[in-house]
């Protein structure tokens, strides 16, 4: 791969109109096949930061639905108890042990999806400043290679 010092330190052999076409042109070639890897790449990375994008957004959808889910359950577990406590104290106990299972199984979700969610965020910083790394060496590469021209 062409280095920012690899076009700067590159030179041409003089010819009998100055410098080899052919070399120059070869030259040329070279860096126009470099960069267009960088930009398939940079196309390929925006892709790839548009699905983690919205599979960030299922994520958070899936938590919404998780914490309105946790409130349907919680709402149930009292009605459920309201309910039992008119009845025999065999019922009432039964009542309440599902209800607390299925709200330990709903926290225990939600605890899950946020792990996973936070997992997802941190993957992503990552990738972000992998990524702004990696445009701010194309722009100093390409600063480097056109300083003389200004």
């Amino acid at each position: 791969m062409i280095t920012p010092l690899d076009i700067e330190n590159k030179e041409f052999k003089k010819g009998l109109r100055g410098y080899n076409e052919n070399e120059v042109d070869s030259y040329l070639d070279e860096i126009k096949k470099e960069y267009e890897n960088l930009y398939r790449e940079n196309i390929e990375l925006k892709d790839k930061l548009n699905a983690l994008t919205e599979q960030i957004k299922r994520y958070k959808t899936i938590e919404e639905t998780l914490k309105e889910t946790l409130i349907v359950a919680q709402q149930t577990a009292e009605e459920v108890n309201a309910s039992a406590q008119r009845k025999s104290s065999l019922i009432i106990d039964e009542a309440y042990h599902q209800a607390k299972k299925i709200v330990e199984q709903a926290n225990n979700d939600v605890i899950q999806i946020k792990k996973d969610y936070e997992n997802i965020r941190k993957e992503f910083v990552v990738f972000k400043g992998k990524f702004k790394s990696l445009l701010e060496d194309g722009i100093s590469s390409i600063e480097e290679t056109f300083k003389d021209i200004e």
